[in-house]
């Protein structure tokens, strides 16, 4: 039992991780690229509500209980990643220097939403369920006959809640580095992460992009 949950352990973290399912991390950094070292509380929940929505399709689509067409999935998921970063935007246009005052809308330094988490956790959990499709196709895949899916479906989903993790460490890490020791400001910082990864999203919804 160990060694089985230890296998599929390893195998969401490498699904997740891997740089080839590049739009899988796109997801991450555009989730987090609004929020500074301080508020990892609140990135981690964030990636959590994502990866309970995942696990729910994940565990509906291997059972075969739901059935979507790769296709779709496959657009789907950029799609995502396209929204998550436009909102990164909304949020920056809302929190712009009041013309009234002149002062900040939020307090120096600080990237994160002081409202509407709410809606960012419902989002988080939404989108999760259109990417635990697209991890289901792998999944199945690697399953073949096992007998019993509960536990390589829960470890799987611990691999994958624990590379989420580690890249929203990385991006985090990165923000501390660029807006502490470069001195790149904060909005700057935002704009260039969420403008890259909603780039190379739109790319691939363009790319995907059903037709007939």
């Amino acid at each position: 039992m160990g060694s089985e949950f230890l296998v599929y352990l390893r195998l969401g973290f490498e699904h997740v991780a891997d740089p080839r399912g590049y739009d899988h991390i796109l997801f991450i950094v555009a989730l987090t690229a609004t929020y500074t070292p301080r508020a990892w509380r609140q990135v981690v929940a964030l990636v959590t509500a994502f990866t309970v929505g995942h696990s729910i399709t994940l565990a509906l689509a291997t059972l075969g209980l739901i059935r979507v067409p790769t296709d779709l999935i496959e657009f789907l998921i950029p799609l995502t990643i396209f929204v998550t970063a436009l909102l990164n935007g909304v949020q920056l246009w809302l929190a712009r220097p009041s013309r009234s005052t002149g002062s900040d809308a939020r307090p120096e330094g600080a990237a994160e939403p002081r409202g509407g988490q709410g809606t960012r956790y419902a989002l988080a959990l939404g989108f999760g369920l259109i990417h635990g499709l697209g991890f289901s196709n792998f999944l199945r895949a690697v399953l073949g006959g096992e007998a019993s899916i509960f536990w390589p479906l829960f470890a799987f989903n611990v691999g994958l809640e624990v590379g989420q993790v580690l890249i929203v460490a990385i991006v985090l890490a990165a923000t501390a580095l660029a807006t502490g020791l470069l001195r790149a400001p904060q909005r700057t910082w935002v704009i260039a992460l969420s403008s890259a990864a909603g780039a190379v999203a739109l790319y691939l919804v363009w790319e995907r992009l059903p037709l007939g």
